[in-house]
């Protein structure tokens, strides 16, 4: 009888909060400790669909949606009887997120370095290969010092990646497309009319492009294909947060994860689902080049369930010269946080700053990577920093075994020192091996 009575004080308390919400449909995320059963039991009760789980078997995390609020005027009054009743720990508003602003900038000048080099298997730009930002962080003397390469697997949660990129395809595998919520992850079926990649994979004739805040990136001129402003202001994002992980890490596999559109945002949802997604698929390293301006329990609780599974975790730290906390960088101790310098080893203008967002910098200024169409660009932020770090991670992995967050991090700090501002410095990512490889 009592069970009774606590349900129907609930539903009563449910049907009230209906009410008096809008009739749009909202997402939420629901955390559980009792499985499906609870969030249909829940969603029977609050009149909100169950849309999927978020973290695969495991079964504790759910996107619904609803045209009710569940969250204002309910949890505050009931969270202890659901809590109670069908086991929901959490309800919180899916969010549509942006990726950050790519900082205006002067074209790389490596962009017209087209000379044809051998780079692991793959024939690549001297102007890609040979950079300053590779220069700068000892990359050669790393990769060959200890003759490694990378290895494991480094996912990258970004915009998708051009599949059929001839430096990339290699070491891609499939990935996921959860803006779609299918697999593959094309970032070339966000552009209209050339989902397929109707662009040919040249990389002698294919023209460079640089990617600016308000950019018109044009890919081919054969192809007079003009990506300018929305929906595709993002394009290629994902493509040169990868083709930087390949720099650094060229022998690693890379698993290109699909949560952002080529128009910049994403929702919270679809980063907690490919977390969980890449652990489950045997990532080692994840690449997360994105900031939420306020914190948020679901994507907590994903990132610490990756770093209590052994998963290193790397995030730019932002572009708006702040130091304001950003997440997930500012997830102290689980994720590596990493600002931008410019190649004179000082802050970028741009890029935010403090212990809180970052644990250490990687240079982020005109850097030089792959671009859909077999394809370079140029751009600068910390989302380019970021990924050079990833690289050297899935490098620290090929050194020896035993890599973990706390020890990656530990040896990442093993960086030139720069200003306090930038916490452990500048990444070397030399001495960042060579601290692993005598470290106990």
């Amino acid at each position: 009888m009592k069970h009774r009575t606590l349900k129907l004080f609930v539903l009563i308390l449910l049907l009230a909060v209906a009410s008096n919400a809008a009739a749009a449909e909202q997402r939420y995320i629901v955390r559980t400790s009792g499985g499906l059963l609870s969030v249909l039991n829940f969603c029977s009760l609050a009149g909100c669909n169950v849309q999927g789980s978020l973290d695969g078997n495991v079964g504790h995390t759910y996107l619904v949606t609803s045209t009710q609020n569940l969250v204002a005027n309910l949890l505050n009054n009931v969270s202890s009887l659901l809590q109670a009743l069908l086991g929901i720990q959490s309800v919180e508003p899916d969010q549509l997120l942006p990726l950050p602003s790519v900082p205006l900038q002067t074209p790389g000048y490596g962009l017209s370095d087209k000379a044809p080099v051998y780079y692991y298997g793959s024939v690549v730009w001297h102007g890609y290969a040979a950079q300053p930002a590779a220069q700068i962080i000892r990359l050669t003397d790393a990769q060959n010092g200890f003759r490694v390469g990378g290895t494991g697997i480094v996912a990258v949660i970004d915009t998708g990646v051009d599949p059929k990129h001839p430096v990339l395809a290699p070491v891609l595998l499939q990935g996921y497309d959860f803006t779609r919520n299918q697999p593959g992850a094309s970032e070339w079926l966000d552009v209209p009319g050339m989902e397929t990649g109707v662009v040919e994979n040249n990389t002698q004739d294919q023209q460079p492009v640089v990617v600016q805040q308000s950019t018109a990136a044009v890919l081919d001129q054969s192809t007079a294909a003009v990506l300018d402003g929305s929906p595709c202001a993002a394009f290629g994002h994902g493509t040169m947060t990868a083709g930087l992980v390949h720099l650094a890490a060229p022998k690693a596999q890379i698993l290109p994860l699909k949560a952002f559109r080529a128009d910049g945002t994403g929702y919270l949802s679809n980063i907690v689902a490919a977390l969980y997604y890449a652990q489950q698929h045997g990532a080692n390293v994840v690449n997360m080049s994105f900031d939420l301006s306020a914190p948020s329990a679901v994507l907590s609780n994903a990132v610490s369930q990756l770093n209590q599974a052994g998963v290193v975790l790397i995030a730019s730290a932002g572009n708006q010269n702040t130091n304001a906390r950003v997440y997930p960088a500012a997830f102290n101790g689980a994720v590596v946080g990493v600002a931008s310098t410019t190649d004179w080893d000082s802050r970028s203008s741009f890029s935010n700053f403090g212990s809180a967002d970052v644990w250490i910098a990687a240079p982020g200024e005109n850097v030089i990577s792959t671009y859909p169409g077999g394809t370079y660009a140029s751009a600068s932020g910390t989302s380019f920093s970021s990924p050079l770090v990833a690289g050297t991670a899935a490098l620290l992995l090929n050194v020896k075994p035993g890599l973990n967050p706390n020890k990656a991090a530990t040896a990442l700090s093993n960086a030139r020192r720069l200003t306090p501002d930038l916490n452990n410095g500048r990444l070397d990512a030399y001495q960042a091996l060579m601290a692993w490889y005598v470290s106990r």
